[in-house]
């Protein structure tokens, strides 16, 4: 029982002696007065508790470049003197920069939260002056010698030493014109690797990688030679018009920093080298391409081709038997976006069955764009014996060169047909093209009504009878009703948004039939190009949102705040994969079951915003 009591007491008396229970919290920032021109300095935070986990909210360090940070570093010391014990815990965050400016700058409060409760430091004023070169290199020599070895390593990589740029061929094209775009890293250090590449999306285009070669090779850029890596390079095709933006690509880079080593022992062994993985962040910045639409009015025989082309035409036969087949041929030879030219309009007379054109490709992708050609085999076959002329063909393209219209024209083909000797019917089946135009309906010009007829006497004056009265009135009803609606329609059309938001269901609708039109006729590209038109159409119509406004963020953002949450990813995922279907050289979704999708989307977003 003694024993028991003795342990308790000792146990207070240690709680009491220990309760320290940490003195009042401090947070403060240790911050140098005066600083020169291009001298790296650290910046500290001083806390004494543990902190939060991820309650560290540092400035923004404005004016300021952030060489390395934020390094922590944590500690605890306990102290007993004449028998009282006190117990002190440090955490420490810091910063390197680089003052690269004169003038008096300002470093805002850092924030911290320990049990719940923020903390913050007191608003801090660091004098950057300049200073000469002798004083600099003393300067910067005590600055280094304060710093840790990792924290050297860090600072000697100067802002431009390491670049990350997204290099275009041009900013300013026609749509579906080629761009080469090439990401490239530009170091003026050793490399150790790379971490973390983000590619950009390239909302907006068609993209197809290049194989390229990756470097290193010397590049001379803003006055001074870099080692230049190709990290991607890619063509991308422009899909509408109007200013398309890049987003940033990011990587992460690992650099190799030699430091010389402190330590006398290193040196005297014939060492005194340290070697540093130092990691580095970059980020391209934002690239504008302005994209040009057509002239007005566009040939008929113009389908998106960009370029320049030559095209050859042949015909297999000049003379076939009635029910046998033949080939018109139509190559197509040039470089741009080739890979994305359809097949010419064929006119065959009506006797003639044509079958789906068949599709060679022989294109290989440079960084001006496209190569190649691409050959159309129209087969039909001829079912009437006779003379036949066949119209030429054209193809229309637009030159970068001359910024206008090309069109190609081939000669018009005669072909005879002669008649077709082992059908068992004989000749006598066969009816030429000319006696089947000759054919007209007889006979049917005059028809006799017979039977009774029923005669109506007209002897009672319609002028002031029953019925004219009620037609009176009907009419004054009717100009009533009229006059309503009209003002109702003057007052509607005053309002833009409102008459665009009524009639964005109407316009995407016949777009839509247009769509259909062009599906049935297995016109790809031009089916993807009319589900575009009804889709971007619907969402500006009907949100008011400007043409130079509309994008997909415009459309998430539309939508989400008209709580239309649910159908948000269904809409984005029907336009990308239209835009993608609409220029990429095999057809990856089936276009019924893409316009049945956008029927589906439009229907039921407008279900919900009628509510």
């Amino acid at each position: 029982m003694k024993i028991r009591y003795c342990v308790v007491l000792l146990l207070a008396l240690f709680l009491h002696t220990t309760s320290f229970a940490q003195d009042k919290i401090t947070f403060e920032a240790n911050v140098p007065m005066i600083v020169g021109v291009n001298e790296t300095f650290k910046v500290e935070f001083n806390l004494n508790a543990k902190p939060d986990d991820n309650s560290f909210t540092p400035p923004s360090f404005q004016n300021f470049d952030v060489l390395a940070g934020p390094a922590v570093s944590q500690g605890s010391s306990i102290q007993i003197v004449n028998g009282q014990m006190s117990k002190q815990v440090s955490y420490t965050i810091t910063y390197v920069l680089l003052a690269n400016a004169e003038g008096d700058f300002r470093i805002a409060p850092a924030s911290v939260m320990v049990d719940g409760n923020k903390y913050q430091t007191r608003e801090t004023f660091v004098e950057v002056r300049a200073n000469n070169s002798s004083s600099s290199s003393r300067q910067q020599s005590s600055s280094r010698q304060q710093l840790s070895a990792q924290e050297q390593a860090s600072s000697q990589i100067a802002k431009d030493d390491l670049l990350y740029r997204l290099v275009l061929s041009r900013t300013e094209v026609y749509k579906g014109e080629p761009i080469r775009a090439s990401l490239k890293l530009y170091s003026r250090v050793s490399l150790a690797g790379s971490e973390g590449n983000k590619m950009p999306t390239f909302d907006g285009f068609w993209s197809q990688e290049l194989q390229s070669e990756q470097g290193p090779f010397r590049e001379t850029y803003n006055g001074k030679l870099y080692e230049a890596y190709v990290i991607g390079e890619y063509l991308l095709y422009p899909q509408r018009s109007g200013t398309l933006v890049i987003d940033p690509a990011e990587l992460t880079i690992l650099a190799q920093i030699v430091v010389q080593s402190s330590s006398p022992f290193d040196s005297f062994f014939g060492g005194g080298h340290e070697i540093y993985n130092v990691r580095r962040e970059l980020k391209t910045p934002k690239v504008s391409v302005r994209v040009l639409d057509f002239p007005t009015p566009a040939p008929s025989s113009f389908d998106g081709a960009v370029g320049k082309y030559s095209m050859d035409v042949s015909l297999s036969q000049n003379e076939i038997t009635a029910n046998s087949a033949a080939n018109f041929v139509v190559k197509i030879s040039g470089n741009g976006n080739i890979s994305f030219v359809s097949a010419p309009k064929l006119n065959l007379p009506s006797s003639f069955e044509l079958y789906d054109v068949k599709t060679v490709d022989q294109i290989h992708n440079t960084v001006s764009g496209g190569s190649g050609q691409k050959v159309f085999e129209y087969p039909f076959i001829a079912r009437s014996e006779g003379e036949f002329d066949i119209p030429h063909v054209e193809f229309t393209f637009f030159s970068t060169q001359t910024h206008d219209y090309v069109t190609l024209s081939s000669k018009d083909f005669h072909l005879k047909v002669n008649p077709d000797r082992n059908s068992s019917s004989g000749t006598s089946s066969l009816t030429t093209s000319s006696q089947r135009e000759d054919i007209k309906l007889l006979g049917q010009d005059v028809r006799i009504m017979l039977g009774r007829t029923h005669l109506r006497s007209f002897s009672t004056p319609f002028i002031l009878s029953a019925s004219y009265f009620i037609l009176l009135l009907s009419l004054l009803v009717i100009c009533i009703i009229a006059s309503l609606v009209l003002k109702k329609r003057i007052k509607e059309s005053r309002n833009t948004a409102l008459v665009k938001g009524k009639r964005a269901n109407k316009i995407a609708v016949s777009r839509f039939r247009m769509a259909l039109r062009y599906m049935n006729e297995k016109n790809r590209r031009a089916f993807y190009e009319e589900m575009l038109k009804a889709l971007w159409g619907y969402f500006g119509d009907k949100f008011n949102i400007p043409t130079s406004l509309l994008t997909k963020e415009s459309i998430r953002e539309e939508l989400s705040r008209r709580g239309v949450q649910i159908h948000v990813q269904s809409v984005i995922d029907i336009i990308t994969r239209c835009e993608e279907a609409q220029y990429s050289p095999t057809d990856s979704d089936r276009m019924d079951q893409v316009y049945a999708d956008g029927i589906e989307i439009i229907s039921r977003i407008e279900s919900i915003l009628r509510k």
